[in-house]
């Protein structure tokens, strides 16, 4: 369907978009009602962003991500998805074309977490309510009492299906609606998630009874099997490994939770989960350690770099300025850092199963921001800050990555981006002072 019409200087009109396949009669829609209509709107949208208790610097690349994340927000049942758009390719011409257009509970976790510290209180509250809802009591399926992904509609079956009579953005196929990885295992969605429950508790509102009996249920479960080989963060197609994130996290499930429990006096089954929080982090000091790269790598017993040991400090697994963290900074800053923007790791080195390479990855980029901020570096850290803001379009707007001349790469506007610039703002002002 198209429509063209020629305005002049001065001129303005209205034209209503009809919801595809609905029997809604169209009607015509005078100028006033839609001055007025439009007026609501932008009073709406003010006075939503008013309740922002930022006052940094950077305010308005802030503000344009809170709006951002708010605008991915499913309002009738709280989801949160990671982009709103499918296909568009990682590298131009590329396979890595995913369909983003789901509630991932790690990035929904993750914009809980940038949104209550912004103050933004009651879409946390509905993620809380879409999370207790999806939480599986009876033991759940491969991947725990929680899948990875949901539809924006709670739904679980997710099948990917490639429109091979689509050509793809610039020639990138093949297109996807779908995404097969809701059936991966990646476990450390468990720590994202609890580590916005514990902040959520903290910042927002002490969470109900019936919540915390379902991160008693995630937290059993993750004691019984953080030590399973899985995908992993990336959600990678080359077979399940030992991923250090992935460990990490199952730490940081374990520790948010006996943090919760010895605040509030909840119930809990502490000697157990200590055992296995204690046995996590002996772990990975002692197999997620390359002496040869004096760094935190990849997966256990190798030697690759990854951009995902950024959250270790931001876990508070580890002391920003311990030195074994220090010198895995300046291992990734040597290897996986192009002028402030960062790779996740070399598809040459530690193949992921699928042709081609990837660009930058916008949220490792403020990940490696916060990185140096912790660690004192605040020069630096402002230089990449305010470097990866140039990147941003007209509007402030990022996708997933950055191409090595600059361009935006994957579906866009990325949930994954946005919350990682407001986290690294706010530690970045509360640094400098």
């Amino acid at each position: 369907m198209r429509s063209e019409f020629k305005l002049n200087e001065g001129e303005c009109a209205v034209f209503a978009l009809d919801r595809f396949g609905e029997d809604v009669a169209l009607r015509s829609c005078p100028v006033e009602e839609a001055e007025e209509e439009f007026a609501a709107t932008v009073a709406y949208w003010r006075r939503w962003l008013s309740s922002s208790n930022y006052r940094g610097r950077w305010r308005e690349m802030v503000h344009r991500s809170a709006l951002t994340l708010k605008l991915l927000t499913y309002a009738p049942t709280g989801g949160i998805v990671a982009a709103v758009t499918t296909s568009l390719p990682e590298q131009i011409g590329g396979e890595r074309n995913w369909d983003y257009r789901y509630v991932w509970i790690r990035d929904s976790a993750f914009c809980v977490y940038a949104l209550l510290r912004l103050g933004f209180g009651e879409e946390a509250e509905a993620f809380m309510g879409f999370l207790s809802r999806h939480v599986s009591r009876d033991g759940g399926c491969a991947s725990g009492p929680l899948q990875i992904m949901y539809g924006i509609d709670g739904r679980t079956e997710l099948p990917e299906v490639e429109l091979s009579h689509l050509e793809g953005y610039q020639g990138s196929s093949p297109v996807r609606i779908g995404n097969a990885a809701v059936n991966q295992l990646q476990l450390d969605i468990y720590g994202a998630l609890l580590d916005s429950v514990y902040l959520y508790d903290k910042w927002h509102r002490p969470i109900s009874s019936s919540l915390w009996d379902d991160v008693h249920i995630l937290v059993d479960w993750v004691c019984d099997n953080w030590d399973r080989p899985d995908e992993g963060v990336w959600e990678t197609r080359g077979g399940r490994k030992d991923f250090v994130y992935s460990r990490l996290m199952c730490w940081v499930a374990i520790e948010r939770a006996m943090r919760m429990a010895a605040h509030r006096g909840l119930p809990a089954d502490t000697p157990r989960w200590q055992l296995a929080r204690d046995a996590i982090y002996r772990q990975i000091m002692r197999r997620g350690w390359s002496e040869e790269l004096k760094a935190f790598v990849q997966h256990f017993d190798d030697n690759v770099l990854d951009a995902s040991v950024l959250m270790m400090p931001m876990a508070k697994f580890i002391s920003p300025t311990d030195p074994k963290w220090l010198s895995t900074l300046d291992a990734l800053g040597a290897n996986l850092v192009s002028d402030s923007l960062v790779y996740r790791y070399d598809p040459a080195v530690s193949p992921d199963g699928l042709r081609g390479e990837d660009g930058t990855f916008s949220i490792c980029s403020f990940w490696y921001v916060e990185g140096l901020t912790r660690a004192g570096r605040l020069d630096e850290a402002r230089l990449a800050f305010e470097k990866m803001l140039t990147y941003a379009n007209h509007v402030g707007l990022y996708a997933e990555e950055i191409g090595q001349t600059g361009e935006q790469l994957g579906n866009f506007p990325q949930a994954f981006t946005h919350l990682a610039l407001i986290s690294a703002a706010f530690n970045l002002d509360h640094a400098l002072g």
